[in-house]
């Protein structure tokens, strides 16, 4: 059973989800066409759904377009009207005032991760629809995953090369809705082999790896989704489209393992770990350095790392509300006969599992401590 604290409305909460939904009903739409790897069609998806949505009845317009290497997209534009650049030296940029002065109901924007030139408003193209959105105008675009920097580590090590341009992943993010162009691999390959020399290089092995990133990065499009939508409708539930798992460290649990656990679980479900502290008054120096041990071991193993403030009454009430603001679905938390935070009261973990509605509880014994504990 859920506890009252997090049953109850809370006004300002539901202010906040109220001012949140209009922002966001007042805020253009934007949605992305995203290629796992070069020639897999996404600027003639765009277009293609610009042509469906102008058959609709809608106003679409282009805002950037890159034809270069399409006789395809060529003969497709001609049916839209056209927003004639700004040049800024001898580069062309999305002339963000001349669109929202025509006011269209749809922009399609090509080539999402251009780099403006100096002296431009807008240092990057990603900011010029970001512009064009918060006035109400609904935005189509394209880009490849090689562009996404977050994720241009990955990328480089299935493909040895790295784009020079790039968005930040929290844009694509930010999208209302994103489509993966999914060739299958092979035929790409085949197709790139056949049609353009095969100046790709990518293997189907590598082209897979690319698709698998971008079907993960596609998944966590619609978990935030989700929650936007619990959020707004004031649902409190942690489920979501893939596992987040919580660690929970203190000076005495075993941190390492529990970590190590976790990470494994969090790669094979294709997850997230996070590790999180409750803030502990008068612990001792030996016990301030295992902490910093066990936080500095999370972040090896790629965990996200939280060190947040706790009640020193009711540390595991802290936890909870940690791990619903981060919509964990489970939670990893190490166990002793005696208290693990010292200023807990009595049987801290089953507190954990009646509060943890929604998430799963996994309980590791302290080592040395619980030795055929049943709860090992």
């Amino acid at each position: 059973m859920a506890s009252k604290e997090f049953c109850r409305p809370d006004p300002e909460e539901l202010l906040r989800q109220i001012t949140a939904q209009e922002a966001h009903e007042a805020h253009g739409r934007l949605k992305i066409f995203l290629g796992y790897a070069p020639r897999v069609g996404k600027s003639l998806r765009m277009f293609d759904e610009g042509r469906r949505r102008k058959k609709r009845g809608q106003d679409v317009v282009i805002g950037a377009i890159q034809i270069k290497g399409s006789t395809d997209i060529a003969s497709m534009i001609r049916e839209f009207e056209v927003i004639p650049p700004l040049r800024v030296g001898d580069v062309d940029t999305i002339d963000v005032e001349a669109i929202l002065r025509r006011a269209p109901h749809v922009c399609l924007v090509d080539e999402l991760a251009r780099d403006n030139p100096p002296g431009s408003r807008y240092a990057h193209r990603w900011q010029e629809v970001e512009a064009i959105r918060a006035l109400g105008v609904n935005v189509v675009g394209a880009i490849n995953l090689q562009h996404i920097c977050e994720q241009q580590d990955a990328v480089e090590r299935i493909t040895n090369r790295r784009s020079a341009s790039s968005v930040p992943q929290s844009f694509i993010q930010s999208a209302d809705e994103i489509v993966i162009v999914d060739v299958p691999a092979e035929i790409l390959a085949q197709h790139t082999l056949t049609q353009h020399g095969g100046t790709s290089n990518l293997t189907p092995a590598q082209l897979s790896e690319l698709r698998e990133l971008a079907l993960l990065l596609a998944a966590q499009v619609v978990e935030q989704q989700l929650q936007h939508y619990m959020d707004s409708h004031g649902i409190l539930q942690s489920w979501g489209t893939q596992e987040r798992i919580l660690v929970c460290i203190t000076p005495r649990s075993s941190a390492r393992e529990m970590l190590e656990s976790g990470a494994r679980a969090a790669q094979r479900f294709h997850g997230q770990l996070l590790a999180v502290y409750v803030k502990q008054d008068g612990l001792t120096r030996e016990a301030e350095e295992a902490v910093e041990e066990n936080l500095e071991f999370a972040r090896k193993l790629g965990a996200e790392v939280h060190v947040i403030e706790g009640n020193n009454q009711d540390p595991i009430a802290a936890i909870i509300r940690f791990a619903r603001e981060q919509r964990v679905t489970q939670v990893f938390v190490g166990h002793t006969q005696q208290s693990a935070w010292k200023f807990w009261s009595q049987n801290p973990v089953d507190k954990l599992i009646r509060e943890a509605e929604g998430m799963d509880v996994r309980i590791f014994p302290h080592a040395g401590v619980l030795k055929n504990s049943q709860l090992a």
